[in-house]
C-alpha cells in the first residue's frame, strides 16, 4: 500500500501545479495495479480526486448530471415522436398524399438521433443501479458533439471489477439495439399494410444503420470504446480485482 499511496502523493501534487496528462504521470499504471487488489478501496478517494482535478481542467464546458440526463430524455422524446410522424407521413394521416421517401428519411434519422440520445443514460442508469456516482456531462468524440458523462472515479474503483463492465457495456448495447427496435416497430406496420409503407431503401437503411454500428465497435470500440473498456475490466476481474 506504502508504495501506491507514494505514487498516488507524487501524481496529485503535479496535477495541482497544472499537469493533467494523467497517461504520462504514470497514475492509469498506477490505477490498474490498484484494481487487483483486495484493498483498492483504500485508495478510491484520492485516485477520485486526482481523476477529476485532471478531468476538469481539461474538459470545457461541463454540466450538471440531471441537466444532461433531462436534455437526453427530452432528445429521445423527441426521437420516438418523429418515428410516429414519419409513420403517418409515409401513410398519408397527416392530411396529404402518401410520403414513404419522405416519412422513411424521418424515420432513419430519428433512429440515429435515438441511439445516440440513449448511450449516456444508459451508462448512468446502470452505473447507479451498482452504487456508482457520476461527476458531470461533456462534449466528447472527434467533433466535440457527442452526450458523455464522467463516473466519480472514487465509486467508480469502490465497485467490482464485473459492475464496472456491466457499466461500460450498457451504453454500447443500448446504442446498438436503438435502430433494430425502430426497425421492429416500423416494420410491423410496414409487413400490415403489405410492405407497401415505407421505401424499401429505408427498410435497408434502418438495418445498415444498425449493422454499420455493430462493425463500427468490433473495429474501432473494441480498441478505443466502451468494448475496450468492458474487456479490460472483465481481465480485472478474472485477476480477482
Amino acid at each position: 500500500m506504502g508504495d501506491h499511496r507514494a505514487a498516488l502523493d507524487e501524481i496529485e501534487r503535479r496535477v495541482e501545479a497544472g499537469e493533467t496528462d494523467l497517461s504520462s504521470l504514470g497514475f492509469w499504471k498506477v490505477v490498474g495495479a490498484i484494481k487487483r487488489e483486495p484493498e483498492r478501496a483504500a485508495y478510491a478517494e484520492q485516485v477520485g480526486r486526482i481523476d477529476r482535478a485532471a478531468f476538469e481542467a481539461r474538459k470545457a464546458p461541463l454540466f450538471p448530471v440531471w441537466l444532461g440526463n433531462a436534455a437526453l430524455f427530452v432528445a429521445t422524446l423527441a426521437a420516438l415522436a418523429v418515428v410516429e410522424i414519419g409513420l403517418r407521413l409515409a401513410d398519408g394521416r397527416l392530411g396529404g398524399s402518401a410520403q414513404p421517401d419522405w416519412g422513411g428519411a424521418l424515420i432513419v434519422a430519428a433512429a440515429g438521433g435515438l441511439s445516440a440520445s440513449v448511450h449516456a443514460p444508459a451508462h448512468w442508469f446502470a452505473g447507479r443501479w451498482v452504487g456508482m456516482r457520476f461527476t458531470r456531462y461533456f462534449l466528447d468524440g472527434p467533433l466535440r458533439i457527442q452526450p458523455g458523462i464522467k463516473t466519480d472515479y472514487a465509486s467508480y474503483l469502490r465497485a467490482g471489477a464485473s459492475k464496472r463492465a456491466a457499466m461500460h457495456a450498457a451504453g454500447a448495447l443500448a446504442s446498438k439495439v436503438a435502430p433494430f427496435a425502430v426497425f421492429g416497430w416500423v416494420y410491423t406496420f410496414h409487413w400490415q399494410r403489405d410492405w407497401s409503407l415505407l421505401s424499401s431503401w429505408s427498410i435497408w437503411a434502418l438495418l445498415a444503420l444498425g449493422l454499420g454500428q455493430i462493425v463500427t465497435d468490433v473495429i474501432w470500440s473494441t480498441r478505443r470504446s466502451d468494448w475496450k473498456k468492458v474487456r479490460r475490466e472483465l481481465g480485472v476481474a478474472r485477476d480477482g480485482g
